[in-house]
């Protein structure tokens, strides 16, 4: 079978016009357009449906991309599916060699650009004609829309004009240019700013002595470019001009002797064949190079990213698609900004641009000027030797903005594409192009293509976690699919177990002269061992940032682990994320990249005594928990034990209770890790502390068991050190925890506990709080009684005691006391008083209580407009903070409430949503007050 995309999409059983298949309609066509576009490699369903539907496919999108894909089997003849296969990444289109003209196209161009660097211009010609010839059209011209097709046709449009020059070019070097007037006459009115085919027109009308012509072409080029955009014609044609000036009407020279209009520098690196992803950016960079230029604004690019992201090839990609637009030359230099030897400076970098322009330009006989012994005027003579050509200058691997400033045109003729692992913020008049790591669709296309589809598809989930390893680094795939390409034996699981050991995955990650370790070092020991103090400090920074490689930091929790103040801190971080050693996912917040964090975690245990570590890690744990105890406060004032120690940094300052909620939630990640490292460190009090401190957090969200989980193990270490008050305000706050996810008995068990450790402290506040949470286990269970009987010594106690300090809580407990018992007078009288105290304060989720349970208590009294005022209010606020626990419980309320009043379908649709959510969310009793609510309705 034979696809064509150069051009209207066709499908034909054989390489021959005859019995052309048709395919349709509409989408089906345009589903087979974006398969071919990605040929032999699996395409993920939601990248069709966009392609289909663009960004709102409608809610049947998956049924009818199955019935598409079953009807464009059939329209192929393909009803055993080893053509159209579906795979776990994906729906692939196996395309074999010789079946797609693009890929005809692409390998024709290739072999005649290999053709070209041997100066074999019989095979120039031959190759790129056979190249050409598969061009039907505009590639896929009845998709203008499809964004998969965007990119290809572009390019492969650019490399259609390239085929043409070099086909010409061949045919120039041969002898023969009869028939070859017309179709550059054609070329150069339908490319009338394509300079080549202009230069190639009035050599051919020099060689068969029409000199008027071949100066008029070259008046009407002139004209063109003036009146279009402000330039002169480049080097290319005035060389040609020269000549035809130069021998009059005479006959042509001997085509040996003719200067070629190839004869131009052409120094870029070859294409990589297999560069894959990128697409909005190599668009957006192409775009930029290809746009008219701006008057006197040079057009510069910067492509930064950290080590190893694919900088240089997106650059040379791009380079490559848009060389045409530069008929005077490519220029490449290596700066080696990051590597073992030392970068280049200007003052060289100048003389050798300065060489090839001046070789290019001088012709037989002239040679080139003696360069200026001064920087400045080198670049300045740059300027001038650029001012007049169309030249596009990569310039990879910068160091900063100083080695590149000197190298840069003065007009916008010319055009420059700098790579660098820094962000050269103060480069002038430059668009940058910062590139993140690959997505996972990215990553899935790049592995395919490096190791072959059908590896994955024997082992998907080893290609999974090959790509989980390798954390979007195009390198790192890269080294994977070289190892994977030489041994063929081994699965994809087979390397992933190595490559996920997380103890050696650096090394795994290298092969021949390619090593993900050595490009991070290169960045690394670029400012380690640089002579800035500023440079080696961020270096030292880069190292302690090490022992958080997992999580991230923002600036006041980096400041204290530094040991510097937070505007010096700020300054360091900045410097390393300006160099792409860190990355910033949002203002004043930092964290690694996966593989330069393990990079950095090996850098900082080589390189810190472990004095230094231990010291860091405790500055950073006793900020959070001096953090901790302000957010707790903040939401609910308690005596819970507060550290003596300041931290090394001022800790925050939080304004309302939901300011601290948030921080909390922010910080959850680290504050974990704190807690679990803290209990195998010189300072385990900070596991309890932290733990304890933690209520701030677990108010709101005790039911993603994040809480239990730290409580657990501040219990098991408060235990092991024989820490007395650890473990009585450790088990208070297990007894809560337990309370708030119904297990009632293991509730009492540790507030029993903790009340006798409580006991010897003579704190009534703390033993006031303890048996108001003992009420509420105890109304929980239907022992109504005893948690009257506790509310009411507890709330004796709390106002003993005075202050702040538990009186929500317990008031709470009394006011559910009596309203178990049914006493809905008291209890509406408790409520009220309740809820101005959590207005009051700003406490969100108490108020949210507070209302539900008032609503309940007005049920009972029968006052169906204000009861679900104070439901709906509790439900809105809980669904604004996300409290999925919370929106269960008012919505089981809510249910009673309904069923009270004889709505019986709203009280199902609030039994159903609450039992969703417990059975969703793992919170068994949420989950049976639903079901109970439900089956209650159906015995009514």
């Amino acid at each position: 079978m034979y696809f064509g995309l150069l051009g209207p999409l066709v499908v034909r059983p054989g390489n021959t016009d005859r019995d052309q298949r048709a395919v349709g309609g509409p989408k089906v066509r345009t589903l087979l357009a974006t398969l071919l576009l990605e040929a032999n490699r699996p395409v993920p369903p939601d990248r069709l449906k966009a392609a289909l539907w663009g960004d709102r496919p409608p809610a049947s999108a998956n049924a009818s991309l199955h019935n598409m894909l079953a009807r464009l089997r059939t329209q192929l003849d393909d009803a055993p599916g080893d053509r159209l296969r579906s795979t776990p990444l994906g729906y692939l289109l196996r395309v074999a060699d010789g079946e797609l003209d693009a890929q005809l196209f692409d390998l024709g161009v290739r072999r005649a650009r290999d053709a070209l660097m041997r100066e074999d211009w019989a095979s120039v010609r031959r190759e790129s004609t056979a190249a050409l010839a598969l061009w039907r059209g505009v590639p896929l011209l009845e998709f203008p829309d499809l964004p998969q097709a965007q990119v290809p046709r572009q390019q492969w449009q650019g490399t259609r004009l390239q085929a043409l020059e070099w086909r010409i070019e061949a045919e120039l070097h041969l002898g023969q240019v009869r028939g070859l007037v017309p179709e550059l006459t054609g070329l150069t009115g339908e490319h009338p700013l394509h300079e080549a085919f202009h230069a190639q027109l009035m050599l051919v009308l020099h060689r068969l002595g029409q000199r008027s012509e071949a100066l008029a072409a070259h008046q009407r080029l002139r004209r063109t470019l003036v009146e279009e955009l402000g330039t002169e014609p480049g080097v290319g044609v005035q060389n040609v001009l020269e000549l035809v000036l130069r021998d009059g009407p005479a006959a042509p020279e001997p085509v040996t002797t003719t200067p070629s209009v190839l004869d131009v520098q052409a120094q870029l690196p070859s294409r990589i064949a297999d560069f894959t992803g990128r697409r909005a950016e190599l668009a957006a960079l192409t775009g930029l190079l290809e746009a008219p230029p701006a008057a006197d604004v040079p057009r510069v690019a910067v492509v930064s990213g950290m080590g190893g992201i694919g900088k240089t090839a997106l650059a040379v990609n791009a380079a490559h698609a848009v060389k045409h637009h530069y008929p005077d030359g490519q220029l490449y230099a290596d700066l080696r900004g990051f590597g073992a030897a030392p970068a280049r400076d200007p003052h060289e970098l100048l003389a050798v641009l300065l060489t090839a322009l001046d070789d290019r330009s001088a012709g037989p006989g002239r040679p080139g000027r003696p360069l200026p012994e001064h920087t400045d005027d080198r670049a300045a003579l740059l300027r001038t030797a650029l001012a007049d050509r169309r030249v596009l200058l990569v310039l990879d691997n910068a160091r900063d903005a100083a080695q590149v400033t000197p190298l840069l045109p003065g007009g916008s003729r010319s055009a420059v594409i700098v790579t660098t692992r820094n962000t050269l913020t103060d480069l002038p008049a430059s668009v940058r192009f910062s590139l993140a790591p690959l997505d996972v669709e990215e990553q899935r296309s790049l592995l395919s293509r490096l190791c072959g589809p059908e590896r994955i598809q024997r082992d998907p989930d080893g290609a999974l976690r090959l790509l989980a390893a390798c954390a979007g680094l195009p390198l790192a795939l890269r080294i994977t699919g070289a190892r994977l390409s030489s041994r063929p034996a081994w699965s994809l699981g087979t390397l992933a177990e190595r490559v996920e050991d997380s103890r050696g995955r650096l090394r795994a990650l290298s092969v021949g002269s390619l090593a993900v370790d050595a490009t991070f070092a290169t960045s690394y020991l670029a400012i380690r061992d640089s002579d800035d103090p500023a440079e080696r400090e961020a270096a030292r920074a880069f190292r302690l940032l090490g022992l958080w490689a997992g999580h991230t930091l923002g600036v006041d929790a980096a400041a204290a682990l530094l040991d510097r103040p937070r505007e010096h801190a700020a300054d360091l971080l900045e410097r390393l994320a300006d160099v792409h050693l860190v990355q910033t996912p949002e203002p004043w917040r930092y964290r690694f990249h996966d593989l330069l964090g393990e990079f950095a975690a090996e850098r900082v245990r080589a390189e810190e005594p472990a004095e230094a570590r231990d010291a860091a890690a405790l500055r950073l744990g006793i900020w959070y928990a001096v953090a901790l105890e302000s957010a707790g406060t903040a939401v609910d004032p308690s005596r819970a034990p507060r550290l003596a120690e300041p931290p090394a940094v001022p800790a925050p300052a939080f304004t309302d209770p939901q300011h601290a909620l948030d921080w909390c939630l922010k910080e959850l990640p680290v504050i974990k890790e704190v807690i679990r490292r803290a209990a195998d460190s010189s300072r385990p009090d900070l596991t309890w502390r932290l733990a304890v401190w933690l209520m701030a957090y677990a108010h709101t969200f005790w039911w993603t068991g994040e809480w239990d989980a730290c409580l657990t193990l501040a219990l098991k270490s408060a235990q092991e050190h024989g820490d007395l008050l650890g473990q009585a305000w450790t088990l208070r706050r297990l007894g809560a925890s337990h309370g708030m996810a119904y297990r009632n008995d293991e509730a009492i068990e540790a507030l029993e506990a903790a009340l006798a450790l409580f006991e010897n402290h003579g704190d009534d506040v703390c033993k006031a709080v303890i048996l108001g949470n003992l009420s509420m286990a105890y109304n929980q269970q239907g022992r109504y009684g005893a948690a009257l009987a506790y509310a009411e010594v507890a709330w004796g106690l709390q106002q003993q005691g005075g202050g702040e300090e538990g009186g929500i809580g317990v008031l709470a407990a009394l006011a559910q006391a009596y309203l178990q018992i049914e006493d809905f007078d008291a209890a509406l009288t408790h409520f009220r008083a309740l809820l101005e105290r959590c207005r009051s304060r700003g406490n969100l989720t108490y108020t949210a209580v507070a209302l539900a349970n008032l609503g309940d208590c007005l049920r009972g009294l029968d006052r169906q407009e204000e009861a679900f005022a104070a439901l709906d209010e509790s439900l809105t606020i809980r669904r604004r903070l996300g409290d999925m626990s919370g929106i269960a419980d008012t919505l089981v309320i809510s249910g009673r409430a309904h069923a009270h009043f004889g709505r019986q379908s709203e009280a199902r649709a609030c039994y159903e949503q609450a039992a969703e959510i417990g059975h969703a969310h793992g919170i068994p009793a949420l989950l049976r007050q639903g079901l109970d609510g439900l089956e209650r309705l159906g015995n009514l």
